[in-house]
């Protein structure tokens, strides 16, 4: 269950990462945590089920939060940045 809290939450940080790297496609503050949210749990998950986390599954060491930061940010930026692209794309 902690590995899933450290993605959901590093999700929101990479959300708003990629919000504050792509002004034009920014969803706002809101808008940017809840795609990070929503990226960090599926690329963590996604990743655990590709067997590519660099720990096991629900290993609480350095290295299995790590791969849970990492997950989780990762995949929370590229969920911001692919809705943000697609709503810049809808207004145009």
């Amino acid at each position: 269950m902690l590995p899933l809290i450290i993605q959901l939450i590093s999700g929101a940080v990479g959300g708003n990462v990629a919000g504050s790297l792509m002004k034009g496609s920014s969803l706002g503050t809101i808008g940017n945590s809840i795609a990070g949210i929503l990226g960090g749990g599926i690329g963590g998950q996604a990743l655990g089920l590709l067997g590519m986390d660099m720990a096991g599954a629900g290993s609480m060491d350095m290295m299995g939060i790590l791969s849970s930061v990492a997950s989780g940010g990762v995949g929370g930026g590229i969920v911001m940045a692919v809705i943000g692209l697609i709503k810049g794309a809808m207004n145009k």
